[in-house]
């Protein structure tokens, strides 16, 4: 009688019940998550491969009563990286909620389990040296001799514009004729969309960026409005209106974008450089003259904090206080410091 007592639930709603496969629990939960349309597809399609590939062989046959927060840290512990860790914890949260919700269990496990503590890299930023070391290689790449079309430039102006603006690379590629206003003093692009890719949708662009603090209006450098000039008058029309077309017409694929560019910095000494790289590289440059609430302001980030956290390379230079600490030398008289 108390083993059945124990094992008695409350009533649950129709969707989730204790009994159910974690399996089931993970498809059920995702096919309301698309439904209610939370976040972007790409987002759902990512839950869908952690439910695939880690979730499900791990302890997908077990019934949703036996997911206790023990075994549940243990899968979160075998993840080979924080970034797996991280994607895992979250999906089994949001899918262990929905159970919470609907009443099959009375409170969610993964919150027990212990704190993620994943390695926080260092930012880096590039150099002025570094960036003539970008600018060879892109040189070398595009002067190779290879069978087939010649390549054009849009892999340099896309760095440019990166550096120019400080944006996304998928924002960059979304960038129309229509967002560029070069009459404007000074000059202006606006960042109104980004460039995706979805599985039976393939690639497009989408009519709004990562954020509404992404939706904003850039000054553009010299540098930047001379590689647009050029552009325009050497760039055949598209349907599409791109400032940046593949030889099609079509928008460019980001995945397409960075792999050309592994190609281009492999044996250069540049094998840590992203295009998300010249995005840090400009909030660095504009905390150093400016302040990192107007490099927040120029990334399209709604919080500084995030800027400063994860895009800004940490100052570690420390004033001038030598004058200060001399007066700590015995005998001798402690020297003012200027003010």
């Amino acid at each position: 009688m108390k083993a059945k007592i124990a094992e008695r639930s409350a009533p649950t709603g129709d969707l989730i019940g204790p009994e159910m496969r974690v399996s089931q629990v993970g498809e059920t939960w995702l096919s309301l998550y698309r439904a209610e349309q939370r976040s972007e597809a790409t987002t759902a399609n990512e839950y869908q491969r952690i439910l695939d590939n880690v979730i499900n062989p791990a302890i997908g046959s077990i019934r949703l009563r036996e997911a206790t927060a023990g075994r549940l840290e243990r899968l979160l512990r075998s993840q080979p990286t924080p970034s797996r860790r991280k994607k895992t914890k979250t999906v089994l949260k949001m899918m262990l909620d929905a159970a919470v919700i609907d009443g099959a269990i009375p409170a969610n496990p993964v919150t027990s389990t212990s704190r993620l503590r994943g390695s926080h890299n260092e930012v880096q930023a590039l150099s002025v040296q570094d960036l003539g070391t970008v600018r060879s290689a892109v040189d070398a790449w595009m002067s190779q001799e290879r069978p087939g079309p010649k390549p054009t430039n849009d892999i340099a102006d896309i760095i440019d514009m990166l550096l120019a603006t400080g944006c996304r690379i998928g924002e960059v590629l979304a960038l129309r004729w229509t967002d560029i206003d070069l009459s404007a003093n000074p000059p202006t692009a606006s960042i109104s969309g980004t460039i995706k890719t979805e599985t039976g949708k393939g690639t497009y662009r989408k009519a709004k960026p990562k954020s509404d603090a992404s939706k904003r209006t850039l000054a553009l450098p010299p540098f930047a409005v001379a590689v647009l000039t050029r552009r325009r008058v050497e760039q055949p029309a598209n349907d599409r209106d791109a400032v940046f077309a593949t030889r099609n017409g079509t928008w460019h694929q980001v995945g397409n974008i960075e792999r050309r560019w592994r190609i281009i910095r492999a044996d250069t000494g540049l094998e840590w450089v992203t295009p998300h790289t010249f995005r840090k590289t400009v909030a660095t440059l504009i905390d150093r003259t400016v302040d990192s609430e107007t490099a927040a302001r120029v990334l399209g980030h709604s919080s500084a904090d995030i800027t400063r956290e994860y895009y800004i390379v940490k100052d570690r230079s420390t004033p001038d206080v030598t004058a200060l600490l001399q007066g700590f030398a015995g005998g001798t008289t402690p020297v003012e410091s200027p003010k």
